[in-house]
């Protein structure tokens, strides 16, 4: 019902039951967004989103019937980029999905361009969705791009929850442990210390706060 609705709006699906159609699938395809459900029979969603995680920069979106917040936490650590909970509407459900096809082509135009301007220690470039930090380069995943570059755009300046949910992930319907999650993985990467970040700050109760030298 799912692959028929989104097709009726112009997004061309594949169907995969388990874990090992979709790994063939993917031998002589490729796809864009990854829709990955937790219960797939053999083989649980968390240790195919793994696999896909080692070989592939697609966004993964989790759509599942669990409920808990334990679940949800596990699917982003592993590289999850949501999570969206059954039931959900198709409406929904194709909003996120033209979100996520909408910054893909973004990315994509925006070719070599790059947003370093010759002063900055912090700068992004979108062709490569990476960031270079003190003169080392960070490969970032696309949700991990999409929030740093949201932050970039504002940098210096306090970005509320909200700006951040509705710039990088289309709305506002998101707990702060989705957030809090793709912080942390931001600051693994980029913060020689991320119990003390000197980049991404943390304005309690507000936001967060990317602070760049000039």
């Amino acid at each position: 019902m799912t692959q028929e609705y989104l097709e009726m709006f112009g997004v061309t699906c594949a169907v995969a039951a388990t874990s090992e159609e979709c790994l063939s699938f993917l031998e002589e395809n490729t796809a864009d967004i990854f829709l990955l459900d937790i219960n797939l029979g053999n083989e649980s969603g968390f240790a195919l989103c793994k696999t896909l995680r080692e070989r592939y920069d697609t966004p993964i979106l989790f759509i599942s019937a669990r409920q808990s917040d334990d679940d949800v936490l596990v699917a982003l650590n592993i590289g999850g980029d949501d999570y969206i909970k059954k039931p959900y509407t198709l409406s929904v459900l194709l909003a996120k999905i033209r979100i996520q096809l909408k910054r893909l082509e973004a990315i994509k135009q925006l070719g070599g361009a790059s947003s370093q301007t010759g002063n900055e220690v912090f700068t992004i470039d979108p062709a490569t969705m990476s960031c270079t930090v003190e003169g080392k380069t960070v490969q970032l995943k696309s949700k991990e791009f999409q929030l740093l570059s949201c932050l970039y755009s504002h940098r210096n300046t306090i970005v509320t929850k909200k700006q951040l949910f509705d710039e990088v992930w289309g709305d506002s319907f998101f707990s702060d442990s989705t957030l809090n999650v793709h912080i942390r993985r931001l600051r693994e990467k980029i913060e020689s210390d991320p119990n003390e970040p000197r980049y991404i700050k943390t304005v309690w109760g507000t936001g967060y706060i990317l602070e760049t030298d000039k």
